[in-house]
């Protein structure tokens, strides 16, 4: 007996899994055009929707960015007090400033913001969502409009407010942990800053925060769109979205880091 699937086996597997990889990026390319379509139309701000939307928007926002300011401020005192010492055991002071922006602001913060929104809020929504709905029901205007686009862009936002948040907290912290409680090195320091923050860097940044929340508050909303409660089973659709939402995210982190440095 031949232990071995035969090659037909091995290709028809194959081609399912292609095909069905490819059906799943196009089902999300989809939704991500329903939810635009949904954003855009005027009916989508009315007074009832509001009320749901702003609803979303606080109780997705508030609680992370409370606990994720006060992770974010311990590790990033942590992390500079870390380069501080380093650079200064090897003569290179002057560099501590410009390593301790890059390395926090322009990396660490955007990238552990979207990893904690999906973590904490959107990929559970998803999931608790996905168990009401019925399997095959494509969705109506209306229900995208009060039921999908609030939980979309509550994800989306957070990202937004908690990077905004803590960058300019740990900006703060840098400068406070290298010069202390003085106003004296204020323009040293913002003139560093600047020199960091040039134009192609700062676009670069909002791209690739913008690109992680989209990628935070589409992608675990897709599956429930289209598979409902039946889909697999409730594990099988975590994990998938969580596979699919770090590799965006891998993807985005790249990309930007090519941008920056090459």
């Amino acid at each position: 007996m031949n232990a071995f699937p035969s090659h037909p086996n091995i290709v028809r597997r194959l081609h399912r899994g292609t095909v069905s990889w490819i059906l799943s990026w196009w089902r999300l390319l989809n939704f991500s055009v329903l939810m635009l379509s949904v954003a855009i139309m005027p009916a989508t701000y009315r007074n009832d929707n509001r009320r749901t939307l702003a609803h979303h928007l606080v109780r997705d926002t508030v609680p992370n960015l409370a606990w994720f300011g006060v992770l974010a401020a311990l590790v990033s005192l942590v992390l500079i007090r870390i380069v501080v010492v380093t650079s200064q055991s090897y003569g290179l002071t002057r560099y501590a400033l410009d390593l301790v922006v890059r390395v926090l602001t322009l990396e660490l913060i955007p990238l552990t913001a979207a990893v904690f929104v999906a973590l904490r809020t959107t990929l559970p929504n998803g999931l608790e969502f996905s168990q009401g709905r019925k399997a095959g029901v494509t969705g109506t205007v209306e229900e995208l409009r009060t039921e999908f686009f609030p939980r979309v862009a509550a994800g989306i936002f957070a990202v937004w407010m908690l990077a905004a948040v803590t960058c300019v907290l740990t900006l703060v912290l840098a400068y406070l942990s290298l010069y202390g409680f003085t106003p004296y090195a204020l323009a040293g320091y913002t003139r560093v800053v600047g020199q960091v923050f040039n134009p192609a860097v700062t676009l670069i940044l909002v791209l690739k925060i913008v690109f992680f929340s989209f990628a935070v508050g589409l992608i675990p909303m897709a599956s429930s769109f289209y598979f409902g409660a039946n889909y697999r089973v409730n594990i099988t659709h975590g994990l998938s979205d969580m596979v699919r939402l770090f590799a965006v995210i891998l993807l985005i982190e790249v990309a930007s880091l090519m941008g920056n440095y090459y």
